[in-house]
């Protein structure tokens, strides 16, 4: 049995994340009704196909939507960061006082000044969260009940959020098998903008040169492991990358003109036929990235983020 449990979790935005979620305390035996919140009914009939989630719910519906938000322990927003502030001015009506908001968003200054506006002086029910995890694939059917497991999961807790709200949210993911830490909001932006946000702008861009390509039929034609694995991320969601793209503008921007200077580096040595500069930069990067497989992707000691 799972150390977690709860009566009443609601998702808005039953997708990859969200599915994931109920499947993986579901499948660990956290018990509770899970309830899916979706723009149109459409998007949650999967979810109840499925048996993802109990009961479903539609933000258009007010009836349906305080009865979901009625005596619920846990909310988790797992939808665009962009639709932070409307969701929560669309439920904080129906929303009990005793109930803990998290959300799975990959930025979290914009979603943390989302949720200031929102919920103002309730703003303590807001706990920001992030699930390092994700698959090309999207949508519920994607959902898998092992997402999360070793993968690690950061909050960034609020000054005003009580240590019990904090807590019950790490229990949350730590029953899915999750590693669970924490971080300041900022430093979040920072590190996400180069770890993964900056890598998925270079996938896209990618495929959007070779799609500029007179023969770009015959390039996708030839592409192998190499494209394959530098361009998987590229098969993501446009629309959730868009939205961090933009919330996240400023630190990834420095990371795009940090990066844009290594190539700089990398392109005068490649027309100098400076075989050592080359050599030396690909050897640093290859054991940088050894290392770090090597520690199967987990925090460094001196990196590692207290709970």
């Amino acid at each position: 049995m799972s150390a977690f449990s709860f009566n009443k979790l609601v998702i808005f935005g039953v997708g990859l994340i969200g599915g994931s979620l109920a499947l993986a305390l579901r499948e660990r035996g956290a018990g509770g009704t899970v309830v899916g919140v979706g723009r149109q009914a459409g998007s949650v009939e999967r979810a109840l196909e499925l048996r993802v989630i109990d009961a479903a719910a539609t933000l258009d519906d007010d009836a349906a939507l305080a009865g979901a938000l009625d005596r619920a322990d846990v909310v988790l927003l797992a939808a665009p960061v962009a639709q932070t502030r409307a969701l929560l001015e669309r439920i904080v009506p129906f929303l009990d006082a005793a109930t803990i908001v998290t959300d799975a968003g990959s930025t979290k200054g914009d979603v943390i000044d989302a949720a200031r506006a929102a919920l103002g002086a309730r703003i303590a029910q807001f706990v920001p969260g992030h699930p390092i995890a994700g698959r090309e694939s999207s949508g519920v059917d994607a959902a898998l009940p092992g997402l999360y497991v070793d993968r690690n999961v950061v909050l960034c807790p609020l000054p005003e959020n009580a240590p019990q709200s904090v807590e019950r949210i790490a229990a949350m993911w730590r029953a899915t098998g999750a590693r669970v830490g924490q971080m300041p909001a900022g430093q979040h932006d920072r590190v996400f903008a180069s770890v993964s946000h900056l890598p998925h702008v270079l996938s896209y861009a990618l495929v959007e040169q070779i799609l500029a390509s007179p023969d770009a039929e015959l390039k996708f034609s030839f592409a192998a492991g190499g494209f394959r694995d530098f361009t998987r991320i590229a098969a993501s969601s446009p629309e959730m990358w868009r939205d961090i793209c933009v919330a996240n503008r400023a630190a990834l921007l420095a990371e795009l003109d940090a990066y844009t200077d290594v190539l700089a580096r990398l392109r005068a040595a490649i027309d100098a036929g400076d075989g050592a500069a080359l050599e030396a930069v690909f050897a640093r990067s290859r054991a940088a990235r050894t290392a770090w497989q090597e520690r199967g992707g987990k925090p460094s000691a001196a990196a590692d983020t207290p709970e």
